[in-house]
């Protein structure tokens, strides 16, 4: 899922770690998810979820029961990103950029990338803090550093983790991220925002909402 979607000479994309993190546990050794062995699970088979639906600025999701709310104009590259993916366990359900990620700019192009991979591969997770475990050799190999660390943040009720994350690009710009990660339904399930400003970070991440995934125009 590289590739065009990040660029570390320019700042634009700045999408590494968030396309890293579905598979984090894949390349790593940390204790705090085991890898998953070789045989096959005993475990029943998780329910293979739809990949939801864009309506009227929406995209909704019945299957994990959220909606998010897309800034007007962005680039959608949800199919580009599953296309150029080279792994089975993770699959995006969103990918939003301000503006194309090929086209250059000076300023960051924020972005909202919705994933998912099946928990079943990874016996050994049992919170979705343990999610950002493995995850500080992949930031500090792509220039990001955490700003803290992984923190209760409910969203509608939700038992949601987030953590933070900069990193300077180029020109002097800040890349400001954060991601959300959640257990549900044999998933986990990130929500990744990119932006300028921890502002514009926060602004995206309201647009999320649990319980109804009808837009308001549908009631």
């Amino acid at each position: 899922m590289l590739g065009k979607y990040y660029d570390p000479t320019v700042a634009l994309g700045c999408i590494a770690l968030i396309v890293l993190l579905p598979f984090a546990f894949a390349g790593s050794s940390a204790q705090t998810a085991p890898p998953a062995s070789s045989q096959p699970s005993s475990a029943t088979k998780t329910i293979v979820p739809d990949a939801g639906q864009i309506s009227k600025g929406f995209y909704n999701n019945s299957f994990f029961g959220f909606r998010y709310r897309m800034p007007y104009g962005w680039v959608d590259r949800t199919q580009d990103m599953n296309e150029d993916s080279t792994s089975a366990k993770s699959k995006a359900l969103l990918g939003i950029f301000e503006r194309p990620p090929e086209a250059a700019g000076s300023t960051i192009n924020s972005a909202v990338v919705i994933a998912i991979e099946s928990a079943a591969a990874y016996p050994g997770l049992k919170s979705p803090a343990q999610y950002f475990g493995p995850l500080g050799e992949i930031t500090q190999a792509n220039g990001l550093t955490p700003a803290n660390e992984a923190y209760e943040f409910p969203v509608d009720g939700r038992p949601i983790v987030r953590r933070d994350f900069m990193k300077k690009m180029a020109g002097g710009a800040v890349m400001h991220q954060s991601t959300l990660a959640w257990l549900d339904r044999g998933y986990v399930v990130s929500f990744t925002f990119i932006g300028g400003t921890d502002d514009e970070v926060q602004s995206l991440i309201e647009a999320l909402a649990f319980g109804k995934t009808k837009t308001p125009a549908q009631k």
